[in-house]
């Protein structure tokens, strides 16, 4: 089945909204930092769907924010669980303890959460770049997809979502689809339906809100789109030596210098070792995996030695030593508002969108 959305100025539905049980097709996706208990339950209340991100909480922090995500709204959430990662399983565990009503994976076969997730009635979101991963999602019990483009901030793959959106709709047509990477908007949300998907997910967008816990001074550097002076949507970098996997990041002295070439081995394990401690990772779960699974592991370690930097800028605000995550989407981007603001300003802008769309196809 073909995805259709239904567009009123109430709502818009969706195969996603059904599933979900939200009230838009708007997603937050997890993002370190950031998509935390009170950004997440802004958007749920919002009528999208928050998902929070689990990977630098440790097993009893991710409780602890579950319950706060339901002490502030009774709308459906999700929790992101980054397999490959040291803590994931432990997370994801409780995740399935809380019975929390989204769970999205990635970097790693998940068939094992979604057995149980789906014992409790809970839903599957798979993140993925590609169709041989795509495949592979569903065959672990997948009930929708997160498609990253490449304009994404962090780990888009290399195919825009202009062309992996389809491409993915196409072959996979009866299973619901969130397009992520290159959404700020209302208009990006009614392309995005038209191109096969259900919903967007905006990270990029979502992070530059008043409920954002990203540093302020990150947000007014995100925020001035100018061409002179300001961060556009040319003002990223792209390239696989910030933390292992292919990332973009906003564009700095710093991300330059380290996109340039990758960090010396040593120095990639020490920073990990110091990231894992900052993170209340136990070094015993690290160790084994850097001799039984060292490619694996030293992707682990090179994100891991990543943590300090993107820290630095999300947390402190210091863009001279840090690196923060952002997507070419930044160049929609010129204000600061509230998460409901923004909501409902993407959904009139979305319905607009389609009126323009019937009117310019001579639709009545």
């Amino acid at each position: 089945m073909r995805s259709v959305a239904i567009m009123t100025a109430a709502s818009i539905r969706t195969r996603i909204t059904s599933l979900f049980g939200c009230k838009y097709p708007i997603v937050l996706p997890g993002m370190s930092w950031i998509s935390d208990h009170d950004l997440v339950a802004a958007v749920s209340n919002a009528g999208g769907v928050g998902i929070l991100a689990s990977g630098p909480l440790n097993a009893k922090e991710t409780r602890e924010a579950i319950h706060r995500i339901r002490d502030s709204t009774d709308k459906p959430f999700g929790i992101g669980c980054t397999l490959l990662m040291p803590g994931a399983k432990e997370n994801a565990q409780i995740a399935l303890e809380e019975q929390v009503p989204i769970i999205n994976i990635s970097l790693g076969k998940g068939d094992w959460i979604a057995q149980r997730a789906h014992e409790y009635g809970g839903k599957i979101l798979a993140t993925v770049t590609n169709a041989k991963h795509a495949q592979s999602a569903i065959d672990s019990g997948a009930d929708a997809l997160m498609l990253t483009g490449h304009e994404a901030a962090a780990h888009g793959g290399d195919v825009t979502s202009l062309v992996l959106v389809p491409s993915i709709a196409k072959r996979f047509p009866t299973v619901p689809i969130v397009a992520a990477g290159g959404f700020a908007d209302g208009r990006g949300l009614a392309a995005a339906i038209c191109l096969g998907a259900d919903a967007v997910a905006m990270g990029s967008r979502f992070a530059i809100t008043k409920e954002s816990s990203l540093a302020q001074h990150m947000k007014d550097i995100v925020s001035n789109n100018e061409i002179d002076g300001g961060s556009t949507e040319s003002d990223t970098v792209y390239g696989k030596n910030f933390d292992g996997i292919p990332a973009r990041v906003l564009k700095s002295k710093e991300s330059l210098r380290l996109n340039a070439k990758p960090a010396p081995l040593p120095t990639v394990i020490y920073r990990a070792f110091r990231a894992a401690q900052t993170m209340n990772i136990p070094l015993y779960k690290v160790l084994p995996g850097l001799v039984t699974q060292w490619d694996k592991m030293y992707m682990v370690a090179q994100f891991g030695a990543a943590t300090e930097s993107l820290m630095k800028a999300t947390i402190d605000g210091n863009f001279e030593e840090g690196v923060q995550f952002i997507g070419q989407s930044q160049g929609l981007i010129d204000d600061v508002p509230s998460v409901d603001e923004l909501v409902q300003r993407i959904i009139r802008e979305a319905i607009d969108a389609s009126v323009h769309g019937r009117d310019t196809f001579g639709g009545r």
